[in-house]
């Protein structure tokens, strides 16, 4: 039998810039730096995965405090779950600047900001970083949210994507309101009369109108090295997987099996190449949890060890902040309504996957802790183990083709990343499943993504 030939895998840190990593409890861990609210925190981050030749590092954003569940921040703030959360421009800019060839994510919503200000940002940062700048496309979560942007109440969930397709095609008419080498830059001489900046007929522009936003342009920034940042998107409920067949190039995705994410990445390279854009235009990276050791009882303890970091009342904020939902209104074992569960507007696809996963239409706000796992290490796919074990378990879902790479989400930061790095990185490349230097060229370059020519 011929094996089929290994394909290299992708691999990106999903991070917070806030008072923890992903894992909720991680901030009790006394590995865990207590510096987030410095930038060296995170340069010294930056400089990590880079070593390890990470292709991105991106950071997680909501614009509100969990404080849905019990109509309440405080319990939140008491118990650290998630409640600061820094503006992400600073942080990857400082990460950018010290980390030369990472790639540097960002989360911008499309529900509370402008076409034209994301375009712009985005364009300075690919500029400033000489194209590794990508957006994390958002479309926000709750109330609360948009009570900080005084707004009486968030939008539907469809009605989010709806708003958000006009968001990214006034986005991309700003960004292409500018032609590649517009900028001329001719001083002719120095006369003082003489001279060209720009070709103004490569300049134009943009001119969208839509249900939802304007934007005339054309954008104040040049084109971006890479044409367009590079779009992360996450969406898994028929309209997000809509949203993201039309506009997702790495799609970030929670699913607890193989089988599970390869089914998703069969439909949306599918829905990709049905759209025109081909299949290869997107990459799917599942975010998994890697707990690893020496030998495999040093993996365990530590597992187990950070599995008891969490707390019941992690999962329960963030649960009602991901639903929109105030989950204390009920008795963990009562099953919630038809009319209760038709009122969650915030991650469709979350929500789905609890009721599949318990198989009960009408879950508990018990079914929901444990099927979803939000808040504990039950929420992603944990590869544990020696290094060779952790390696044999990210080769299995690659070899399958059940994504393209992985996104991994720290248990504790820096620790998760370093242990990563020193040990289940060079098994990875002995095996020669990773790459063992940056390739030349832009962050699309070495995502294996094309460059967008102007619509």
């Amino acid at each position: 039998m011929t094996l089929p030939a290994r394909r290299e895998m992708l691999l990106i840190a999903f991070m917070q810039a806030s008072n923890c990593s992903n894992y909720t409890g991680s901030w009790r861990h006394p590995d865990t730096a207590a510096g987030f609210l410095g930038l060296g925190y995170y340069q010294d981050i930056a400089r990590t995965l880079e070593g390890a030749r990470f292709h991105m590092a991106f950071l997680d954003d909501r614009l509100a405090m969990p404080s849905v569940y019990g109509d309440s921040y405080a319990e939140a703030v008491e118990y650290g779950v998630r409640v600061v959360k820094l503006d992400l421009v600073p942080v990857i800019t400082a990460m950018g600047l010290a980390a030369p060839h990472l790639g540097l994510g960002a989360t911008y919503s499309t529900t509370y900001y402008s076409p034209f200000h994301v375009a712009r940002l985005f364009a300075s940062l690919d500029h400033f970083t000489n194209g590794r700048a990508a957006w994390n496309v958002v479309t926000s979560l709750n109330d609360a949210e948009a009570h900080n942007f005084g707004v009486a109440e968030h939008l539907e969930h469809d009605d989010r994507y709806d708003v958000a397709d006009e968001f990214m095609e006034a986005a991309c008419a700003l960004w292409d309101s500018w032609d590649d080498g517009a900028v001329v830059y001719d001083k002719g001489g120095y006369d003082g009369g003489g001279g060209r900046f720009a070709d103004a007929a490569k300049v134009r522009r943009a001119d969208y109108a839509g249900r939802h936003f304007r934007a005339r342009g054309p954008l104040t920034t040049p084109r971006p090295p890479q044409g367009h940042p590079v779009i992360i998107q996450a969406g898994q409920s028929e309209r997000g997987r809509r949203f993201a067949a039309r506009w997702g190039e790495l799609l970030f995705v929670i699913f607890p099996t193989a089988e599970g994410c390869k089914a998703y990445r069969d439909d949306l390279r599918s829905r990709a190449a049905a759209a025109g854009r081909g299949p290869d235009a997107v990459k799917v990276a599942p975010a998994v949890y890697v707990v690893v050791g020496e030998t495999e009882q040093e993996a365990a303890e530590k597992l187990a060890f950070i599995d008891g970091l969490a707390r019941p009342v992690d999962s329960l904020a963030l649960l009602s902040e991901v639903f929109n939902y105030d989950f204390s209104q009920h008795p963990p074992g009562e099953p919630l309504s038809d009319e209760v569960m038709a009122s969650m507007t915030g991650l469709r696809g979350f929500l789905d996957r609890v009721v599949q996963l318990s198989g009960n239409a009408n879950p508990s706000v018990n079914d929901f802790v444990r099927w979803s796992g939000r808040g504990t290490l039950r929420e992603l796919p944990v590869f544990t183990g020696t290094p060779e074990q952790v390696a044999d378990g990210m080769e299995a879902w690659l070899a399958s083709e059940s994504c393209d790479g992985f996104v991994l989400a720290a248990t504790h930061i820096p620790g998760a990343y370093e242990d990563f790095a020193r040990l289940v990185v060079p098994e990875l490349q002995r095996r020669g499943l990773f790459r063992r230097e940056y390739a030349p060229g832009t962050l699309r370059d070495n995502l294996g993504l094309a460059r967008p020519g102007r619509a």
